[in-house]
């Protein structure tokens, strides 16, 4: 019997190497709500496609009817779209679509809570694919585990780039809107708390879906709590609000030839600008010594919502805790 070479290495046996990438528990929650991903995806995409264009060409037209009549220019354009402000993503000007990411952002928390409630838990509860998953060596606790942070990251990761971005299109671009219950909502709205308010839509319609074990029931439920919670946001403070805003505070001059700043006369003329000697216009929001105070109010809030959220679903998940076996009394035993 010959034996072994050493030159050549063994084969290793029963071992196969596999590619790093997500665990078991990520892969399958992935997979199971690819569909649902790519909507969010999608969703994420869109809002950043139509900021991106409010920054480039989407400006283009409003900027140049600033750069010619200032302000007046600005609302001229503006109000030619005053049809959005009763049915959004209607609009045509700067001023009206400017809003619509936010709209779609508020939309957003309150599908998310519906999606939560109802195919990310109730679905699987109701088919059975939920206690399936806890007999293959997966426990209660580690599936609503994946169940939440899967979700979390990609809301959290999706919601930031739009919240950073539509941030930088409000710095660029506010000069261009028209001043009103617009831009104070939009500035007191967007920040921190919009994040916040996304991962409160998942926690509480994770948490409906598991005290009703229903579909239908616990989407309803979810989405009517997460409107409900965005409307009182809007209206009440600590949290930012549409009648509570503070104004904003708005720097706009008209400059004259001498490079003097005087104010805006409001112009709708070639002949009323020459008479005023101006040739150029500045105008842009100032940054609200409110506008920290009440995001992080608000988004501490809303965690401190979610957290409570989220404990409460693990504390109901328990009793989905497969009870011990019970193990016959037997004479070995009894000695």
């Amino acid at each position: 019997m010959s034996a072994p070479s050493l030159d050549k290495p063994a084969k290793p046996s029963g071992v196969r190497r596999t590619k790093p990438g997500p665990d078991g528990l990520v892969w399958t929650v992935l997979r199971l709500h690819r569909s649902a991903m790519w909507v969010w995806i999608g969703y994420v995409a869109v809002s950043l496609g139509l900021l991106l264009w409010l920054w480039g060409p989407g400006s283009s037209e409003t900027q140049a009817a600033f750069d010619k009549l200032g302000y007046s220019g600005a609302q001229d354009n503006a109000w030619h779209g005053a049809l959005s402000a009763f049915l959004p993503f209607l609009g045509s000007s700067f001023d009206a679509l400017f809003y619509d990411p936010l709209t779609l952002a508020r939309i957003a928390a309150c599908v998310i809570a519906v999606f939560a409630a109802g195919p990310l838990i109730s679905r699987e509860l109701e088919q059975g694919t939920a206690q399936l998953a806890w007999t293959q060596s997966v426990s209660p606790a580690r599936w609503l585990a994946a169940k939440l942070y899967v979700p979390a990251a990609l809301i959290t990761v999706g919601t930031t780039l739009v919240v950073i971005l539509y941030r930088l299109v409000w710095d660029g671009r506010n000069h261009l809107l028209v001043a009103g219950i617009g831009p104070r909502d939009f500035d007191f709205s967007v920040g921190p708390a919009t994040v916040a308010n996304a991962l409160f839509g998942l926690a509480i319609g994770v948490l409906a879906a598991l005290v009703l074990r229903r579909t239908l029931p616990a989407a309803a439920l979810a989405g009517v709590v997460t409107y409900l919670v965005g409307a009182f946001r809007s209206n009440s403070w600590p949290l930012q609000g549409s009648y509570q805003q503070p104004e904003i505070p708005v720097h706009s001059k008209a400059i004259t030839s001498t490079g003097a700043e005087i104010r805006d006369p409001g112009c709708m003329t070639q002949r009323c600008l020459d008479q005023h000697d101006i040739t150029g216009f500045t105008r842009h929001y100032l940054p609200s010594p409110d506008f920290w105070p009440r995001q992080l109010t608000e988004t501490g809030i809303l965690l401190g919502l979610t957290a409570l959220a989220v404990v409460a679903a693990f504390l109901v998940l328990r009793r989905f805790q497969p009870e011990p076996p019970v193990t016959p009394l037997t004479k070995e035993t009894a000695a």
